[in-house]
């Protein structure tokens, strides 16, 4: 089991949004986090990077317990994280958007670095396209392929991917997709949180159901497609 998350219980002020969440991803798998707007799904990745502290609870990576760290070293452990808001750093070219990520993950040998960069334009055909072009400027969906490739160049074990389709047209939702794939199928294993249902559950082997921040629902991706009152009931379908 590459990540454990036993029981947290996250808070925003007093306001108590993660009430006793527990998941867990095998290395390889790509698990998806469903739920409404508001359920907990954005809070539990952030808790996992260590970007909101928990209160209760526990988290593991790779048998080693990671909470209470900050997220600068559970990046260094391997551990990329894909925010919702994208976060491109403005003034910055595609490439140094890329190289300031490697250089932040002590990526520093010159011929590891051409590799991985070889790689991301290997997925990312529309990048090397862009590369010297301002990553700010970029469309929607190139800024979010940029955002996904600044977290894969860390070469990580296991990425934190927060709706990497929200606002994107069905022919980028399928793009997005089709890389989620790839990246996995490269050894990335995958914590996806994704309002695009029909699309996460046919990528992801295994779901979980949150709401009011608790799982209510965990199963394969198959189970969850077939069971109908969980998604009236949670998912809203």
């Amino acid at each position: 089991m590459i990540l454990e998350v036993r029981d947290i219980h996250t808070y925003y002020g007093q306001s108590h949004i993660l009430q006793g969440v527990s998941l867990e991803v095998d290395r390889g798998e790509m698990v998806t986090l469903l739920g409404r707007n508001g359920a907990g799904k954005t809070t539990t990745l952030k808790s996992i990077f260590g970007l909101v502290p928990t209160r209760l609870g526990e988290i593991f990576f790779l048998g080693k317990r990671i909470d209470g760290f900050l997220p600068y070293a559970i990046a260094r452990k391997k551990i990329s994280y894909v925010p919702e808001e994208r976060r491109i750093i403005p003034g910055l070219t595609v490439f140094e958007n890329l190289k300031l990520a490697m250089l932040k993950n002590k990526i520093k040998s010159r011929p590891r670095e051409e590799e991985v960069l070889k790689n991301v334009k290997k997925i990312f055909p529309r990048l090397e396209e862009r590369w010297q072009q301002l990553g700010t400027s970029l469309s929607g969906g190139e800024q979010q392929m940029l955002a996904i490739a600044r977290a894969l160049v860390s070469e990580p074990a296991l990425m934190l991917v927060d709706e990497p389709t929200e606002g994107l047209a069905p022919i980028l939702v399928e793009r997005i997709k089709e890389v989620l794939q790839r990246i996995q199928k490269e050894g990335v294993t995958i914590l996806l949180v994704e309002q695009h249902i029909e699309m996460a559950l046919k990528i992801s082997q295994r779901a979980y159901v949150i709401d009011e921040g608790m799982i209510k629902y965990k199963g394969t991706s198959e189970e969850i497609r077939e069971n109908k009152e969980v998604q009236k009931q949670y998912l809203a379908v």
